[in-house]
């Protein structure tokens, strides 16, 4: 699936952002650039968090990486040679370990620090689509990803404590879009961890719905075993398990994020 309707010859930035941590943001970050990378897409994954878990989860081994999302922002190296390939066709990766979280004190009294992911995106080329993971905070390396993106997917999980920080993070996309990046559009939200079973997550969707009328993603994103246990193995859900629900879930998202966002491309 080509995607001609965007326009231009410059990547879709697309973060995963949410502040609230264990909501399947990571797991829908990798999974989302695998399935793009299925579809033809040249795409590039950006862990943004020092817990790496973007990178442990496609089989990238931290320790062995000389240079990574670090070295990008604090202006060590430049993208090119922080790129590395995940091994799939069309996906590679820029990986993080724990020295990113020096970034976050280094970055404070930078010259523009807000940009600094920004402008080293500038310099890519040859992808269709940029994925960044953020780290569960709204701090400097969420705000990098922000000012950087062009759109953002919210990952929410189906339990009622979830929908707290919903408020507070669009609170701060819409200052984002206000003062430093007036592109930044939120795509959508995607509901995680969905158990049919209890009248919770229905009502967890239903209030999202109410919200969000118009960004809620209809694609609901299953609580399962299998979709936890691929990351151990180095290996996207629909490469452990393509006939999972799981598999079929994020196959069915990963259309409904290139069908949404051409459509956006068409109203611009």
């Amino acid at each position: 699936m080509a995607m001609a309707a965007i326009g231009s010859s410059e990547p879709y930035i697309l973060a995963l952002a949410n502040q609230k941590g264990g909501v399947g943001k990571t797991t829908t970050a990798v999974n989302l650039a695998g399935e793009l990378a299925s579809r033809g897409q040249q795409v590039l994954l950006v862990d943004c968090d020092p817990q790496g878990n973007a990178t442990t989860s496609l089989g990238v081994a931290k320790r062995d990486l000389r240079f990574s999302t670090y070295e990008v922002l604090v202006g060590i190296a430049g993208l090119d040679r922080s790129i590395r390939s995940t091994g799939r066709d069309g996906l590679d990766i820029v990986p993080a370990n724990e020295h990113l979280a020096g970034a976050m004190v280094e970055l404070v009294s930078a010259e523009r620090r807000e940009w600094r992911l920004a402008d080293a995106l500038s310099q890519v080329a040859g992808y269709d689509w940029v994925v960044l993971d953020c780290p569960p905070s709204l701090g400097l390396l969420t705000l990098n990803a922000l000012c950087a993106a062009r759109g953002v997917i919210v990952p929410l999980q189906c339990e009622y404590l979830a929908l707290e920080g919903l408020a507070q993070l669009k609170g701060t996309i819409d200052r984002v879009r206000d003062h430093l990046n007036p592109r930044l559009t939120i795509v959508g939200v995607v509901m995680t961890m969905f158990d049919g079973r209890t009248n919770l997550a229905q009502q967890v969707v239903e209030e999202v719905r109410r919200y969000f009328p118009q960004r809620i993603f209809n694609t609901l994103i299953p609580r399962s075993v299998r979709i936890s246990e691929a990351p151990s193995y180095g290996r996207t859900i629909a490469e452990y398990d393509p006939s999972s629900r799981g598999a079929q879930a994020y196959a069915a998202f990963a259309d409904e994020v290139m069908r949404r966002i051409d459509r956006q491309a068409v109203a611009r």
